[in-house]
This record gives C-alpha cells, sequence and structure tokens, in this order.
C-alpha cells in the first residue's frame, strides 16, 4: 500500500475521530502485508483494534470517575485466609448476572475480612463490562446529601447515586443515622429499585438494621426494597487487617 494512500487514511481517521488509526495504520499495513490479508481481514484488523483501544479507554475513564478507594479484583482476594467463605457465590456475582438484571449484592461481616475488596473488584469487573459504576460511604452520601439539601440542591445531588448502573455503598452501620438521614438513604434506595444495582457492605445483620437507621418502620422499608432482588453473603472469618498487623509485630520482635 502507497505512503499517499496510508496518509490519506490518517487523514480520515483523524477527520473521524479515531487518534489510535491514525498513530497505528502503518504497523497495520506492516501486518497486512506480511500475513497477505486480504481487504475484509484487513478491515476486521483495524476495527477491532480500535474497538478495543476504546473500550479500554472508556475502561480507565470510568474507574477516575468512580471514586473507588484502589482497583483490586478478585485475583487478588485471598480466599485461603477466609475458608468458611465458598469462592464460588462470590465468583458466581463475578458473573454480573445480578447488574443485567438490575439486583443488588449485600457483603455482611466483622470489620476487616474483605468486605470492600470484594465490593470493588465487583465494581471494577463491571465497569470494565461497560457499566457505569461508583463509589461511596454510606456516611459520605448522608453528608452530601444532607448539604445537597440545606442548599435546595438536593434532587440534582440525588442524581450522583442514581445515574451509575452499579452504587457501591460502603460501611452501612458503622455510625447510626438519625431518622432524617435515614429517609435519605431511603430515597436513593427506593428510587434505585429495579432501575440500578447496589453493592452494600455492612458489619451489621440486618436484624439491627433498625438500630442502624433510628426507625424499625423505616429500615423495614429500606430493607424490603433492597433484599427483594439481592444476592448475600456472610463473611465470618478473621480480619486481614490484623493478620498483617500481627505479622509485622511478629518481624519487629524477631529484629529486636
Amino acid at each position: 500500500m502507497s505512503e499517499l494512500v496510508s496518509t490519506r487514511i490518517r487523514n480520515t481517521a483523524g477527520k473521524l475521530g479515531l487518534p489510535h488509526l491514525t498513530e497505528t495504520i502503518s504497523e497495520y499495513i506492516r501486518r497486512a502485508d506480511e500475513g497477505k490479508m486480504g481487504y475484509l481481514d484487513f478491515l476486521d484488523l483495524v476495527l477491532s483494534e480500535e474497538i478495543a483501544v476504546r473500550d479500554d479507554r472508556r475502561f480507565r475513564q470510568g474507574l477516575r470517575l468512580s471514586r473507588l478507594p484502589h482497583h483490586k479484583t478478585l485475583d487478588e482476594y485471598d480466599f485461603s485466609f477466609q475458608p468458611d467463605l465458598d469462592p464460588r457465590k462470590v465468583k458466581d456475582l463475578a458473573s454480573l448476572s445480578f447488574v443485567e438484571a438490575k439486583a443488588n449484592a449485600a457483603l455482611l461481616g466483622p470489620p476487616g475480612v474483605g468486605k470492600t475488596h470484594i465490593a470493588v473488584a465487583l465494581a471494577v469487573a463491571a465497569c470494565r463490562a461497560g457499566y457505569s459504576i461508583y463509589f461511596t460511604s454510606l456516611d459520605d452520601m448522608v453528608r452530601n446529601l444532607k448539604a445537597a439539601e440545606a442548599a435546595g440542591r438536593l434532587t440534582s445531588k440525588l442524581g450522583t447515586y442514581l445515574r451509575p448502573s452499579v452504587l457501591v455503598v460502603d460501611e452501612v452501620g458503622y455510625q447510626p443515622l438519625e431518622r432524617a438521614e435515614a429517609n435519605l438513604v431511603f430515597q436513593v434506595i427506593s428510587k434505585r429499585y429495579e432501575k440500578g444495582s447496589i453493592i452494600l457492605t455492612s458489619n451489621k445483620t440486618f436484624s439491627e438494621w433498625g438500630q442502624v437507621f433510628g426507625d424499625e418502620v423505616l429500615a423495614t422499608a429500606i430493607l424490603d426494597r433492597l433484599l427483594h432482588h439481592c444476592e448475600v453473603i456472610s463473611i465470618n472469618g478473621p480480619s486481614y487487617r490484623l493478620k498483617n498487623r500481627l505479622k509485622a509485630i511478629e518481624r519487629e520482635t524477631e529484629v529486636a
């Protein structure tokens, strides 16, 4: 293929908003020549590569906007340290069928067992699959909604938590809420009901949510919508953070 043709392709790619193609067309032409590709195979190569680049760009942009505290995956989760947790249940969630169904997932257990790690890993997988994601702690969400309500911008701020396909709500139950605060949470849960997925983590059993939300009736209304379509995984093993801290103490003792 002549240099004139490749230049024309680069110019056309630029006009079509295909910057990757403008940078790599010469490499594609070389690969096509070496492989003696037909026209259709060459076109398939170019389009497939462009789609892959766009998907990767969208994935990285999605992660940047998600406010995830880290980007850990399930491959980094040490299931061997939680022998009572069935890896198959978590990996079933990673298939994202619950996200496709606009259902929810709840991860329950004491602090340090890896609930947030799994929640983030599921969100990363969802982002990779093309779903929009957003991460917040329950306390941050309530604080932001209260500030927006005071400023007369509640409807606009609710959109932050309603627009994403997957909303991760971390640390439910670490701080009890006042009834007005719990009502803001109810608005998010009820408006997302059967319209988008929620992944939440909590150190409280569902029977304790009346204390968390300061009102048994309101807690029941929240749970009714949340649990109607929900996968629940309980993790009751030892703390990863405590394990790592104990190892550090042992090393310091050995050195001393």
